[in-house]
């Protein structure tokens, strides 16, 4: 059995089912790339089938990835399958990752289907997908409720018909490691072909032991791919996060024996880029990648980290990208010191336009604050990419007048189409007063789920980062929007999220609960 443990990452599909997660095509190209960077094994870009902006963005990713597998989820149906074979055409290395459901419940309440119609139309599928890919995973959605001779009937008669990736989900986070690990166990040991594919398991994290899980599928179970998310994102409480079975199997190689191909200096970049397009801000005392992973304020921690970094550490926070000299550039820096570090950053500038487009707005920034940290340059390079986009709202001025005793009022100007649109308002405080002023003009009537503001980096002199959830006919948006005016940052939020309610292309369907 192969040491070698594949990193499946399913940020862009199974993350962006948490609700307000919703990407659009050019931010899961921007998230791709990162991942090929990161070396991510395989990217599941998405469900082809779900919509049609779904499939363009699948298509998107499959032209820009070059080094790591392109996948994309559908359900075991011959239409599903061929549209994700379509969406996957221009990739280089390809995926179709097929699923239906084999526990009681969900095969008689959801599918309606007998135990026979069910194994059948598992393995009819996976003939079906050989047929337009080499490389197809079959997933046993709710696998780990499943009754064990039925499940190890369909994986043995999906691995006949050429399956080549097994994947055995706790779909509802129900497992625990010892007796998850000891299910793959025995499915393995039981199913005659089991040599003949690799096997997976993707792990939900309701109970809080998703990566627990996964780990103990793979040390126990004999498993070879794990499926996660960047920050451990995910519909309900989330997936197994990425960042920690990385750093688990790096860290505790003497018990797991085992290595992946995973660049960690990569894993802090991906974080901060998912957190902010998708606008799900990570928890300070998240492992590996929250602000206080590698922080230390007790008096004893102190003096042993300064005496030995052994005494407190188990990893180094350089070696998952975080950097040790965070300040890098000023208002007096140059065209091609900025160029540079974008570079050092991972950040691909293709045209020469763009490059001089985000430059602008670095100057634009520096005059306002006196350092520039790498976080700014990234919120820098977000508006730039969110601007390429086409934005139908575009912020343009904001003035206010908030006074103790007195109702706070906000004049919001900004661009609607290609007209100008002035407007004021008053409200319960500033931001209030401002986002007031703006659906006096935009009339959405979408309903506001969420406002939170954090600070990119430390100082009062930090942008604000600010994102705003909105819900209207049954879809659930995320805006972000980055300045140093946490009104400003607020308007700019508003109406990114405002814009992603007016493209009928971000529209998302998805056909059913998946694995």
């Amino acid at each position: 059995m192969s040491d070698k443990v594949i990193i499946f990452d399913t940020t862009l599909r199974d993350g962006e089912q948490s609700p307000g997660a919703s990407m659009t095509k050019d931010e899961k190209v921007r998230i791709a790339r990162q991942l090929e960077r990161l070396k991510v094994d395989v990217i599941e870009a998405g469900f082809a089938a779900s919509s049609e902006g779904d499939f363009q963005a699948i298509s998107a990713v499959a032209a820009a990835v070059k080094d790591s597998i392109v996948c994309s989820l559908a359900r075991a149906n011959d239409k599903d399958i061929t549209r994700a074979a379509d969406a996957l055409k221009a990739a280089n290395a390809k995926r179709i990752h097929a699923f239906l459901a084999t526990s009681p419940l969900h095969m008689a309440v959801k599918l309606r289907m007998s135990p026979e119609e069910v194994l059948e139309q598992a393995k009819r599928s996976i003939r079906f997908a050989r047929n337009l890919a080499e490389d197809v995973e079959f997933s046993a959605e709710d696998g780990y409720r499943s009754e064990m001779d039925f499940l190890c009937r369909v994986v043995e008669g999906v691995i006949n018909e050429g399956a080549t990736t097994i994947n055995i989900p706790d779909t509802v986070g129900y497992a625990t490691p010892e007796l998850y690990g000891e299910f793959i166990k025995t499915l393995r040991t039981r199913v005659p072909n089991s040599d003949k594919a690799v096997w997976s398991v993707h792990c939900h994290n309701d109970l809080g032991m998703a990566v627990a899980n996964s780990l103990a599928g793979v040390k126990i179970g004999g498993a070879r791919q794990i499926e996660c998310t960047v920050n451990g994102l995910g519909e309900r409480a989330g997936n197994t996060a990425l960042e920690e079975i990385v750093m688990a199997l790096r860290t505790r190689k003497d018990y797991f024996d085992m290595v992946c191909g995973i660049d960690a200096t990569q894993i802090v970049p991906a974080s901060k880029l998912v957190s902010q397009i998708t606008g799900f801000v990570v928890q300070p005392n998240k492992a590996v990648v929250g602000a206080n992973a590698f922080a230390h304020t007790s008096g004893i921690h102190q003096d042993g980290i300064l005496k030995n970094r052994d005494t407190y550490e188990i990893m180094r926070a350089e070696d998952v990208g975080w950097a040790t000299n965070k300040i890098v550039l000023g208002k007096l820096s140059g065209r091609n010191a900025f160029k540079q570090r974008l570079q050092e950053l991972g950040i691909a500038i293709e045209a020469e336009a763009d490059l001089n487009e985000a430059f602008v707005r670095f100057k634009t920034l520096a005059d306002q604050k006196s350092e520039i940290f790498d976080e700014d340059i990234i919120a820098i390079m977000s508006d730039s990419a969110a601007a390429e986009e086409g934005e139908f709202y575009k912020f343009i001025s904001l003035s206010q007048h908030s006074e103790t005793g007195e109702r706070p009022k906000s004049k919001v100007t900004f661009r609607v189409g290609d007209k100008e649109a002035s407007s004021e308002a008053e409200g319960n405080g500033p931001v209030d007063a401002s986002l007031n002023a703006i659906e006096q003009i935009v009339k959405s009537g979408a309903e506001q789920l969420l406002y939170s503001v954090n600070a990119i980096t430390s100082g009062t002199q930090s942008q604000g980062e600010v994102t705003v959830r909105l819900a209207k006919g049954g879809r659930i948006v995320n805006g972000v929007g980055t300045d140093p005016d946490i009104i400003a940052a607020s308007a700019k939020a508003y109406l990114s999220a405002l814009n992603k309610l007016h493209d009928p292309s971000q529209a998302k369907l998805n056909a059913q609960m998946t694995p």
